[in-house]
């Protein structure tokens, strides 16, 4: 059942909500990181695959190992935010099936052995994971920063080496400087970006 938020909630999930790149010496908790799961696990995703991964880096030591993949405008922001998630997809998502769609016995075997499927799936509905994750964040009291601004070979030579597992996109979390943050950019309106037929 659904009903229109208050337009304060509007205002924190998208109107007032911008990206970050400086962030505030506060610190992001583990407790904060399990509730921002809790709350994004919950978006819909086709077949309730739910293949996003994601590795949260807390550490100078974990982030030490992100640096050399990330474009140079991306080092200092990662470095001083309390927490860069790594957001990636699993391409062996399907093994999970039989306990995420159990009323559909054959739903992993849809499947195995179609790399192009496999792929497609998971990158779709990780990526729909990622974007609920920044709405859960905002909701929760966190500021975003998505990256794409890396190299993600090196990414995924340094967290998923295994290759089941790739890289999609970064974002810092944390609290962002609003002293610093940029304005609003413009958007496209409805008739520019939509049709209606």
């Amino acid at each position: 059942m659904s009903k229109t938020l208050s337009a304060d909630a509007l205002d924190t999930l998208f109107f007032r909500a911008r990206t970050q790149n400086d962030w505030l010496d506060k610190p992001v908790t583990d407790e904060q990181l399990h509730a921002l799961y809790d709350l994004m696990k919950h978006g819909p995703t086709s077949m309730n695959t739910s293949p996003a991964r994601l590795v949260f880096l807390r550490t100078p030591e974990a982030k030490a190992r992100l640096l050399p993949a990330l474009a140079p405008g991306n080092v200092d922001k990662t470095r001083a935010a309390p927490v860069c998630a790594i957001v990636a997809y699993d391409r062996r998502f399907h093994d999970r099936l039989p306990v995420l769609f159990p009323h559909r016995a054959d739903a992993s075997g849809i499947f195995e052995g179609k790399s192009d499927l496999i792929e497609s799936t998971a990158f779709r509905n990780g990526s729909l994971q990622g974007a609920y994750l920044i709405v859960a964040a905002r909701a929760l009291g966190l500021d975003c920063g998505p990256m794409s601004g890396f190299d993600a070979q090196k990414v995924n030579d340094a967290f998923f080496p295994d290759g089941d597992v790739k890289v999609n996109f970064l974002c810092n979390l944390g609290y962002g400087d609003s002293d610093k943050v940029l304005g609003r950019l413009p958007r496209l309106s409805f008739d520019e970006a939509c049709t209606l037929l």
